[in-house]
């Protein structure tokens, strides 16, 4: 009979996967129209996010906000939440006064994009008629 090795003999090594996320906001027609600038919005979501409840520490963290033409992507390390984008997105247009007029859409799994509302006009003035 062979002998049944200790529990403690035995370890178990838990080791963390290193995640790599990566979201984008893309922001082309308002940036065209010169509505919204790019620069103030990846400077706000610098100053602003969040990493183990404190501001200011991406670096130390491996998070990163870059900025390309009319998208800017942030690009973590750590767990990152797709959905605290769009709040943090959503809380610079309304601070800019611009959430009136724009709206953030998830266009895929890892992409938001910076909307007009479509309001129709055509509609109002045809029920004023009757």
């Amino acid at each position: 009979m062979v002998p049944k090795p200790h529990a403690k003999s035995v370890k178990k090594t838990l080791r963390k996967k290193k995640v790599h996320l990566k979201f984008n906001v893309e922001c082309k027609n308002p940036v065209e129209d010169g509505i919204l600038r790019i620069e103030d919005l990846e400077a706000f979501l610098n100053e602003k996010i969040k990493v183990n409840g404190k501001t200011g520490h991406l670096a130390a963290n491996n998070v990163k906000v870059e900025v390309n033409k009319s998208k800017v992507s942030v690009i973590s390390e750590v767990p990152f939440s797709k959905r605290y984008l769009k709040y943090l997105t959503k809380k610079y247009l309304k601070r800019n006064s611009l959430r009136d007029w724009l709206r953030v859409v998830a266009v895929n799994k890892n992409t938001y994009e910076v909307r007009y509302f479509h309001i129709n006009e055509g509609e109002d003035a045809g029920s004023d008629h009757e």
